[in-house]
């Protein structure tokens, strides 16, 4: 019997991803994941829709977000676990997050028309329901768009040429800190955990972050090797923090998606993190 696998971080249409909310569930359900969580980029539209469609399917779907904080000119991506979909606060926040998600498309629109590739703004508004859809556009949409436009072979081409930090068409974010996202998540009834620590590069910051409420590392990742997870592990468990992980997750044949259904968060540490949300009081989030 295949062994069952706990997969805290994945995406949907609704930000980055590639499948629906539905292709998504019936993937999770084929990959023998049983508890999983959509943790789209700055939205948190398709955690009904998917939450109801997994409790059909007999399996557990975690209302989760990935937030996008800014530290130091670069993205940090805080996960919210367990978090109230129709908080107001978190809404607002929200909404702020994707209209400069908007801002920054367009800017990186404009610079790749200037280095003579460009994509259709038009047409990817559109593929994404509009400005006001709810949904996040990210720099994996305006990849896509590169793709659709014959600028580029593929999605990594398009971040090796021109969308990576530092590349000819980069546009960086603005944002709130992490440490007020963090706060943002408690105040939604969440609990807050650093997403892919190792890519991130930025260490110092995870213990002040603990100092402000993160509740947890994301160690299980599918861009950690075996030396990264047991580094955060290790510092994980020097400053008390829970555990997560997950595949990150985007849909067939996007990057990291190999990992789909193998990289995940072991019971142990998921039965941890589950019993250290719920005695977190909102407030001390």
């Amino acid at each position: 019997m295949r062994e069952q696998v706990i997969d805290l971080h994945m995406h949907t249409t609704a930000s980055d991803g590639t499948c629906s909310p539905s292709e998504l569930v019936a993937r999770v359900r084929q990959s023998g994941i049983h508890t999983f969580a959509v943790a789209d980029h700055d939205t948190v539209e398709a955690v009904r829709e998917t939450t109801e469609l997994a409790g059909r399917e007999g399996l557990t779907c975690i209302p989760a977000v990935e937030i996008t904080a800014v530290y130091e000119g670069k993205d940090v991506h805080v996960l919210g676990y367990f978090v109230d979909s129709d908080s107001p606060t978190l809404r607002r926040f929200l909404d702020a997050g994707r209209a400069d998600r908007l801002r920054r498309a367009r800017a990186m629109s404009d610079r790749l028309a200037e280095l003579g590739v460009p994509i259709d703004m038009d047409a990817l508004l559109e593929a994404a329901g509009g400005p006001n859809s709810g949904k996040a556009i990210a720099r994996p949409v305006v990849a896509r768009a590169l793709v659709a436009a014959g600028h580029v072979q593929h999605v990594q081409e398009a971040f090796d040429r021109y969308l990576a930090d530092g590349g000819p068409a980069y546009v960086a974010r603005i944002g709130a800190s992490p440490a007020d996202v963090v706060g943002i998540i408690g105040e939604a009834g969440g609990v807050a955990s650093l997403a892919h620590p190792g890519p991130l590069r930025k260490d110092a910051l995870i213990e002040a972050l603990a100092a402000e409420g993160l509740t947890a590392l994301e160690c299980f990742h599918s861009e950690h090797d075996e030396a990264a997870t047991g580094k955060y592990l290790e510092i994980a468990r020097g400053l008390g923090l829970a555990v997560t992980g997950g595949s990150d997750f985007h849909g067939p044949g996007t990057r990291r998606s190999e990992s789909f259904g193998k990289v995940g968060l072991p019971q142990q540490y998921f039965d941890d993190f589950v019993a250290r949300a719920r005695t977190t009081p909102a407030t001390a989030r």
